[in-house]
């Protein structure tokens, strides 16, 4: 489909509630316009040529629970008024042309409560990372296991794009335990929040292609279900903290290019790390690593495990070994649905 979103499709928003109009070859301003009182829910223009900014007629749509702009044109600045959307689960702002930095002038103190997955990557986003967003973000916080559920109604399932390890995946089911955040390709600078440490039911950090610098912060330990981690393309200095060995949930783990130093810690998921996610770090030394660590900088021991726990590395270690297309297998610690395919625990 191609042309200009037709100004009428405006009229049915009272009844209207899932618009997807993702993957086509729309272009031109978007003239939706929505009244108060409507049944919006669900609103995925991804994949166009649309430019111009948001509305914010948006916040009429008390309902919306995903918001997908992803891979357009749209300009303008941080659309902070959204925080105070009730429902909102998902934001995708990905490969834009939004701007500034990502503050908030809101009265709310808790924008973006709901916030499950939140992806502002490849934009022109500035400035220090949002800290008082992630003191809001009380969705991301909870890490109790829930009951397996979908966000949508029975006859419609929420779907969304996302990005791990750089390649993009449809999930066509979006489970409301997936939480991710992706800050990627920006222009942040400044440190990384302790804060960050708060959101324990994180699944996915991306933080790479920014200019943050300052050390990793040891509470990045806290987030027992995070599966990857890139601060990749950064300033970063300082030693790898001992305490992220902790992360045992811990598939990917990419700190390319920054200025880190040290050895890199042992235990757990670091035996299962190869050399690609510590390159272009000349100052850190130790497995995986070529670079031999001297008595007085070598890695603290870990502590003991078991046969299972080292079979589990073992393992870990092969799959990375093996051939690109057995990535997925690294992802089989819970049901995601990629592709239309279900990959199960």
């Amino acid at each position: 489909m191609s042309g200009k979103i037709p100004r009428c499709l405006g009229n049915f928003s009272d009844s209207l509630s899932v618009l997807n109009l993702g993957l086509n070859k729309l272009y031109g301003m978007i003239p939706l316009s929505f009244e108060r009182g409507n049944s919006m829910r669900n609103l995925n223009l991804n994949g166009n040529q649309l430019e111009g900014s948001l509305s914010q007629s948006l916040l009429h749509c008390k309902n919306l629970g995903v918001l997908d702009i992803g891979n357009n044109k749209i300009s303008g600045t941080f659309p902070y008024w959204l925080g105070s959307l009730p429902m909102l689960q998902v934001l995708i702002l990905r490969s834009n042309r939004f701007h500034g930095s990502i503050s908030s002038s809101l009265k709310s103190n808790l924008p973006f409560r709901r916030l499950r997955i939140m992806d502002v990557s490849d934009n022109e986003f500035s400035g220090n990372l949002p800290s008082k967003y992630f003191q809001s973000f009380m969705a991301m916080m909870d890490a109790q296991t829930e009951q397996m559920k979908y966000m949508g109604e029975d006859y419609y399932k929420d779907s969304v794009v996302v990005t791990i390890k750089g390649i993009f995946f449809e999930l066509v089911k979006i489970q409301t335990i997936f939480t991710t955040i992706d800050l990627s390709k920006n222009n942040f600078e400044g440190e990384i929040p302790e804060l960050v440490g708060k959101l324990k039911s994180l699944k996915g950090l991306n933080l790479s292609h920014n200019k943050l610098t300052g050390s990793i912060p040891p509470s990045l330990a806290n987030l027992s279900n995070l599966k990857w981690l890139d601060l990749s393309s950064n300033e970063l200095v300082g030693g790898i903290p001992q305490q992220l060995t902790r992360t045992t949930s811990l598939k990917v783990f990419n700190l390319l290019e920054n200025r880190l130093v040290g050895p890199i810690p042992r235990g757990n998921q670091f035996e299962t790390f190869d050399n690609s996610s510590y390159r272009e770090n000349s100052g850190l030394c130790g497995f995986p690593l070529s670079k031999i660590c001297n008595s007085s900088e070598a890695p603290q021991p870990s502590q003991a495990i078991n046969l299972e726990q080292k079979m589990s590395l073992i393992f870990g270690r092969l799959q990375r070994w093996g051939m690109h297309a057995d990535w997925y297998l690294e992802y089989q610690w819970d049901m995601y649905c990629f592709q239309r395919k279900c990959l199960l625990s």
